[in-house]
């Protein structure tokens, strides 16, 4: 088969097209879950910074309200960075 019979017969050239999508869509979902990749939850990295403030005010004033806000997302995961 060459270019000129897909553009000769663009039936033929649709009825492949939707027989390959059929059959991904079949393939996807027989696919065990397992042999889904595993993909990692989106990560926020946060870097506050308030100079010439002692740690408690920085504490106080910058760290407590966004730690409330960031307590109210649902399914967030916590991990504590290297130092």
């Amino acid at each position: 088969m060459t270019i000129r019979t897909f553009i000769d017969r663009p039936l033929l050239s649709i009825v492949i097209n939707v027989m390959v999508v059929s059959l991904g869509i079949i393939a996807l979902t027989r696919l065990p879950i397992e042999k889904y990749p595993d993909i990692a939850p989106p990560t926020v990295y946060l870097w506050a910074s308030y100079p010439g403030a002692s740690a408690e005010t920085v504490q106080k004033s910058v760290l407590a309200p966004l730690e409330q806000a960031i307590n109210g997302v649902d399914n967030m995961t916590y991990q504590c960075p290297a130092p």
